[in-house]
């Protein structure tokens, strides 16, 4: 009795962890095609995104005005940029800093300065753009002391 008890007690746990990822905002299951990384670094620059951002590791063209505000993408991080991050950066950057100390990067009601490029990005770019971007960033473990603290 108590094995059938246990099996039991096992199957519904695998069934309630199955469904924890299948609610409806779950990004699990979320992939959009491969991108083309070429054309992605071109509709960077087409796009305007130069006029706040660059990318380490690649000279873009200089935007036409000066900026007025510098974020730069890639480089080393101790958090993987996901796929979903990248994405979520992209077509709603608000989101993207919630919860962070971004305060330069935000508009006096919280919203990100990034502007709303919804209305002109193509599903083609944003993929191209994610494919662009990705590979630029780094993920490197931090330094530990012998008392295990890291630095």
């Amino acid at each position: 009795m108590k094995y059938r008890n246990s099996k039991i007690a096992a199957l519904l746990a695998a069934l309630l962890l199955a469904a924890c990822g299948r609610q409806v905002d779950s990004p699990q299951g979320f992939r959009l095609p491969d991108g083309d990384p070429v054309a992605g670094r071109e509709a960077f620059v087409t796009m305007g995104c130069v006029q706040c951002h660059t990318v380490v590791g690649d000279s873009l063209p200089e935007p036409e005005i000066p900026r007025s505000l510098h974020v730069q993408l890639g480089g080393e991080t101790h958090r993987v940029k996901t796929y979903a991050q990248l994405v979520t950066s992209i077509i709603h950057p608000s989101h993207a800093i919630k919860d962070k100390n971004v305060a330069d990067y935000e508009d006096p009601s919280g919203k990100s300065l990034m502007p709303d490029l919804t209305p002109y990005l193509t599903v083609k770019q944003l993929v191209d753009i994610t494919q662009y971007l990705q590979p630029h960033y780094k993920v490197v473990f931090p330094e530990y002391t012998r008392d295990g603290l890291y630095y």
